[in-house]
């Protein structure tokens, strides 16, 4: 009977130390991954862009965005970041090099908010331009949007058609449906849309204007501006993100059972972004709204917009954003800028859905940790 007992607790004694062994080997699988990253990503003013537009192929990630300089003429084209751990980004190229474009080019001038889209075994670059001359030097006149494609995301892509549109376009985008459908949607003292055949590159519906600024019941925190649309496809509802610059620089979120709309609110209030009444107070002036009523977010930015969707580290979605520091920024943070700190710079948050809404939190500029 003592023996019995003996090897009983013996057993029992193996089976605990192995349950145990087993419970500890699968607490390090589910713990065996993190992310860390502190915004703004980069902090390098030679690779300082806005609307950053971040694509994963394989084991890369993929940047394009609006270069310096972007108010006043010519810019130097797309230029291209790459990164291995979405942390440290270093230049690859520019995949459009205005140095290397005749002088008869009819879109040689400031590279907007350029986005690259793998559809159909091929990727489409969609970017913003215009040609700048001495009589138009921002190149306004003819700001539209411009398509080109290529068998590699690197390059070399050349021109399918453009410009798209017949008149001021800006902020392009592309969706494919589920469908094999292509949509373009683009911003332009408002937003639109409309249909698109990627092997011709042109548009087989009119582009149309379905919402303005100063549209009549919605909210009076779009009427500075908005623009830079993005639309993805969640459980039967298509949402678009949208950027708006009246209050600072803010996210908002529209939703429609149909790519084409009618589009509404899928909240009231902007889901990421940052507020500052010191934000463009003479645009804000000049355009009848600086008497907006709001009060400023905590973070150290002027700036967090013009976003886009890309999948991390994690496998899921992932945001990002031009970050733009605040030279009015509370303390602790120094009054006296750093050199990479006059232009903006990278940032970066993970995306969640849950009930039919996505979310944003942030934006951050302290140390995050995902675990995964």
């Amino acid at each position: 009977m003592k023996n019995f007992k003996d090897i009983l607790l013996l057993f029992l004694f193996i089976f605990t130390s192995n349950l145990n062994f087993a419970q500890g080997e699968i607490s390090k699988i589910s713990a065996k991954k993190e992310f860390r990253y502190t915004n703004p990503i980069t902090r390098d003013s030679a690779i300082s862009m806005r609307d950053h537009f971040i694509i994963k192929i394989d084991d890369l990630w993929y940047c394009v965005g609006t270069s310096n300089p972007v108010w006043e003429g010519k810019n130097p084209g797309v230029r291209m970041l790459v990164s291995k751990d979405l942390v440290n980004w270093k230049k690859h190229s520019f995949i459009i090099d205005a140095k290397k474009l005749p002088k008869d080019c009819p879109y040689d001038g400031r590279f907007w908010a350029p986005e690259i889209h793998f559809i159909k075994g091929k990727y489409y670059l969609i970017v913003n331009s215009g040609k700048v001359t001495k009589e138009d030097p921002k190149g306004m006149a003819t700001h539209s949007v411009w398509l080109f494609s290529a068998d590699k995301v690197t390059g070399p892509y050349k021109l399918l058609n453009g410009p798209l549109t017949p008149q001021y376009n800006n902020d392009a985008t592309l969706f494919e449906d589920e469908d094999g459908q292509v949509y373009l949607y683009c911003s332009g003292n408002g937003l639109f849309q409309a249909k698109i055949d990627l092997k011709t590159g042109k548009l087989t519906t009119p582009i149309q204007k379905f919402l303005d600024k100063k549209q009549p019941g919605w909210p009076e925190w779009m009427v500075g501006g908005i623009e830079g649309p993005f639309v993805t496809k969640k459980e039967g509802t298509y949402f678009m993100f949208f950027s708006t610059w009246t209050r600072g620089y803010e996210v908002g979120l529209l939703k429609s059972k149909s790519p084409l709309g009618p589009w509404e609110l899928a909240s009231p209030e902007p889901i990421f972004g940052t507020r500052k009444k010191g934000y463009r107070q003479q645009m804000a002036k000049d355009g009848g709204y600086e008497n907006l009523q709001f009060t400023d977010t905590e973070d150290p930015y002027q700036e967090t917009g013009h976003n886009a969707l890309f999948i991390g580290p994690d496998g899921n979605l992932w945001n990002s954003c031009h970050y733009f520091m605040y030279e009015k920024r509370p303390y602790p943070y120094s009054q006296t800028f750093e050199p990479w700190e006059m232009g903006p710079q990278m940032g970066i948050e993970p995306v969640h859905y849950k009930d039919g809404m996505f979310y944003i939190n942030g934006p951050t500029w302290t140390e995050q940790v995902i675990k995964y």
